[in-house]
């Protein structure tokens, strides 16, 4: 081993990817539960906190072999190596053995952990054992980093007698015999400022520190066998007047914090996010994957009166540099601002997922894009706004579509002042899908940032389309509404499917619902439905079509006399604390209107003798 002294920094990764295949099954297998929950594998090969046994050598990589014994009611194992000093992690699934071979890098120490499946919703993970993989020639190995124990990363801790006990793991002697000493690191700076005299070179794997209330402290442990040192991962944590050690999952409080986190979870596990900003130059990845019953989340912090800020400003403009790339399944993702990334604010190509309560602006392409197969999907009282690219052509609020799946659902989302759409459906590379809006509303689309008209299309919600002027995206609207949008307010442009609108709103858009007579849809159902202040196209057209009790008939007539409020700002107040659409008179009715009671019952909630026209009941 080189006597110079080698500086390491590691945190451990442990990536289970649970792949949840649902599209082709039927509901009833989706709902099956395995009768046993599988046992937990007890590790036996290599062993931990020891140099391992190799078998055969090649160049700089040599032959490791890993053993458990079988746990109970399982069917399958993954296993998981990760190199604590490269981050790289090798993942082998569904293995049937309890044993298997896998070559790795000299010269490294390693963790490893054993995760028991079978055929249920639930997974068990073993313990996670350290090795080290020594090298040709080394006379001295590198001690494997310490793992810090508490204060957890992210966690609220109230002083005792103005201290904090930091703790660790790490064995007192290396692999080689040598007898290890510790130095902590710990300020309000960065985890790097010169220790104490008191804190370096100890022996105990604890140590009481002092500190100052309403601070957020970084540490790191480096352990030392007199000629080389290991660093650990660097924590954090806040003091204060609560402990939120108790809180259930990890919390983070800085980027890199976040982007370890995001990499070793596991179904079940809950990551908490501080509040604040968070600068990121590349891409997210989310590609593991929860499952049914059990997903990952990602949450703002309960505690916290600011929300999280993902800031990708650093990004160039490039349709590769996204901000959020969803290709796992089953993930919560509620509270989180995401901001200015330099394509699409977020990308979902997983199913399953649940993004709450977050915001998506001034993003180089769409907020929140569904695509390739993404399907099943919900999209939950969302704002996306100010979304345009240098070329002013593109970028809308949210899209589901080109080769999107179906069964995606958006419920109390809001999309205004983006460049293109409020919502684009335009297909290209899949066909007869359906997506479901529910409460969402599409405003001012088409209108810059700086109130300026730019070169989108401008539509409210553009329902389908295609390249050939074939495909078909079935589009349910329930409650919606379009308003002051620069060309449509609800758009046909081809879409050859089946488009219902019910108990929707539009006023003052270019047009306020177009549905032209070429490329005409497959059907068009509207009902109870309000047009003001706004053309419709010249007649709304399908192969079949269902349109009864509007605004424009059976006598009835709409106008600005109806309605409590038509301040189209009042659109963009505030959401209420829980994520949920603002309370406002907008196109509320007023008591006497002839739009009260004039609707017909199409399965949503209602009072009086019959539904009223809009999206409003009164």
């Amino acid at each position: 081993m080189k006597s110079l002294r080698n500086i390491f920094s590691f945190k451990t990764l442990l990536v289970l990817t649970t792949i949840s295949v649902l599209t082709s099954c039927s509901d009833d297998e989706v709902n099956k539960t395995y009768k046993n929950t599988p046992g937990e594998a007890s590790l036996s090969l290599p062993l931990n906190n020891q140099e391992c046994e190799v078998g055969a050598v090649l160049d700089d990589k040599a032959d490791v072999t890993f053993s458990w014994e079988p746990s109970d009611y399982t069917e399958k194992y993954n296993l998981t190596i990760t190199n604590l000093i490269t981050r790289n992690t090798t993942l082998n699934v569904g293995l049937t053995e309890t044993s298997t071979t896998v070559k790795l890098l000299r010269g490294y120490p390693y963790v490893w952990q054993v995760t028991s499946r079978n055929s249920g919703n639930t997974v068990t993970e073993s313990e996670v054992w350290k090795f080290y993989l020594a090298a040709d020639g080394e006379e001295n190995n590198v001690p494997i980093p310490a793992t810090l124990v508490s204060p957890f990363s992210g966690a609220t801790v109230k002083p005792v007698e103005g201290k904090v006990t930091l703790t660790w793991e790490s064995p007192t002697t290396d692999t080689d015999g040598d007898d290890l000493t510790f130095t902590v690191y710990a300020d309000i700076v960065d985890g790097k400022q010169e220790p104490l005299e008191a804190w370096k070179n100890i022996t105990e794997t604890s140590l009481d520190i002092a500190v100052e209330q309403d601070k957020i402290y970084y540490w790191h442990v480096e352990v030392s066998d007199g000629i080389n040192t290991s660093i650990s991962t660097t924590y954090t944590f806040k003091t204060g007047d609560a402990d939120s050690n108790a809180l259930d999952g990890t919390i983070v409080s800085t980027a890199q914090e976040l982007l370890d986190a995001i990499a070793s979870a596991a179904p079940g596990q809950k990551i908490y996010v501080h509040g604040g900003d968070y600068s990121f130059s590349s891409t997210i990845e989310l590609s593991n994957s929860g499952s049914y019953g059990n997903e990952i989340s990602l949450l703002a912090h309960p505690d916290d009166t600011t929300r999280p800020k993902f800031d990708f400003s650093a990004m160039s403009e490039s349709s590769s540099n996204r901000g959020i790339q969803l290709s796992g399944s089953f993930w919560h993702i509620y509270g989180v601002d995401i901001y200015k990334a330099g394509d699409n604010g977020m990308f979902i190509e997983g199913n399953n997922n649940l993004i709450e309560f977050c915001t998506f602006s001034e993003n180089a392409d769409t907020g929140l894009q569904l695509g390739n197969g993404a399907s099943n999907n919900t999209i939950l009282n969302c704002d996306s706004f100010y979304n345009a690219d240098s070329t002013l052509e593109n970028a809308d609020g949210f899209a589901c579509k080109l080769d999107a799946g179906t069964a995606n659902k958006f419920i109390g989302c809001r999309a205004w002042q983006n460049l293109d759409d409020g919502w684009d459906g335009y297909l290209r590379g899949n066909d007869n899908i359906t997506t479901t809006y529910i409460n969402c509303w599409a405003f001012k689309n088409g209108v810059l940032k700086d109130g300026s008209v730019g070169a989108g299309d401008g539509n409210g919600f553009k329902t389908g389309g295609s390249d050939d002027k074939l495909l078909k995206h079935n589009a349910i609207y329930k409650n919606c509404i379009a308003v002051g949008n620069i060309v449509d307010g609800f758009d046909h442009n081809s879409n050859r499917g089946d488009i219902t609108l019910y108990n929707c709103s539009a006023y003052s858009n270019g047009r306020n619902i177009s549905f032209s007579s070429t490329n005409i849809a497959n059907s068009l159902t509207i009902k109870n439905t309000i047009s003001l202040d706004g053309t419709n196209s010249d007649s709304l057209n399908a192969t079949t079509t269902d349109i009864t009790n509007n605004s424009w008939q059976n006598g009835i007539t709409a106008d600005a006399s109806d309605f409590v409020n038509l301040n189209i700002d009042l659109l963009a107040t505030a959401r209420n604390a829980d994520g949920s659409l603002p309370n406002i008179d907008f196109m509320k009715l007023v008591s006497g209107s002839d739009l009260i009671d004039a609707g017909v019952d199409v399965g949503l909630e209602f009072t009086g003798s019959n539904p009223d026209i809009g999206a409003f009941e009164k």
